[in-house]
């Protein structure tokens, strides 16, 4: 027999879409270029502040959210191969599936922070670092792209699979919240609370105002004045 628990939390969920969202508009943008490249800037701001939110949530959110609940360690992986695993959130490779794409999509973002087109763009910490090292980043950037787009694929395609062969539907549950398991698997799980959500909110928040608000920009003036200071005379 089977019963309807709850899996992903309304943070979680909202996370998930917004995150799909915000990483279409980001690789539309940067392909068209021109003068949309600022909006390819604006959504990977949104992008890091959903990625760093994930990260705090990843600590505070309900129990399926958490990396401790489903972080694939050696024994998780190996019970799964053999069949033995049983749990309702990600399995094993699942885990590590979700791990490569959030890692990807950071060093995405991280690295468009520091590049620039040569022309009119540059990402919004680019000035923190010398023309060289940036241009580095910026062909991580566009590279990585290209595995992102394959991992993508791949998480797709599984989805796909899922549903069709083994008669799993992953993106009802992540739509709803809810799953049908079986009634020895439906242990009681920690729920989430306003305040911890408005918290991670807010930290996300504060980083891409942060970055917006020209702080990079006014601390790498004060460090070319500090370098002006200590530079030795001749």
């Amino acid at each position: 027999m089977t019963v309807k628990v709850k899996v992903w939390d309304l943070p979680l969920r909202l996370f998930h879409w917004a995150l799909v969202a915000a990483v279409i508009a980001a690789a539309v943008s940067g392909e068209i270029g021109g003068s949309w490249a600022d909006w390819h800037g604006r959504a990977g701001l949104i992008v890091l502040g959903l990625l760093f939110f994930r990260l705090i949530w990843g600590f505070i959110g309900s129990t399926h959210a958490r990396f401790a609940s489903f972080f694939p360690t050696p024994s998780r992986l190996a019970a799964f191969l053999k069949g033995a695993w049983q749990g309702i959130g990600h399995n094993p490779l699942g885990a590590l599936s979700v791990l490569a794409l959030l890692g990807l999509v950071g060093l995405q973002v991280g690295s468009g922070l520091f590049a620039n087109d040569d022309i009119a763009f540059q990402g919004p910490l680019a000035e923190l670092v010398d023309k060289p090292f940036s241009d580095k980043l910026t062909s991580l950037h566009a590279r990585a792209f290209y595995v992102l787009a394959i991992l993508v694929g791949l998480h797709v395609a599984s989805i796909v699979f899922y549903a069709r062969v083994k008669k799993h539907d992953l993106v009802r549950p992540m739509l709803t919240g809810t799953k049908q398991v079986p009634r020895a698997q439906a242990v009681p799980a920690a729920g989430h609370s306003l305040g911890r959500f408005a918290a991670a909110a807010i930290a996300a928040g504060l980083l891409v105002w942060t970055i917006t608000d020209g702080v990079p920009d006014r601390l790498a003036k004060a460090l070319d004045v500090q370098a002006e200071v200590n530079a030795p005379a001749w």
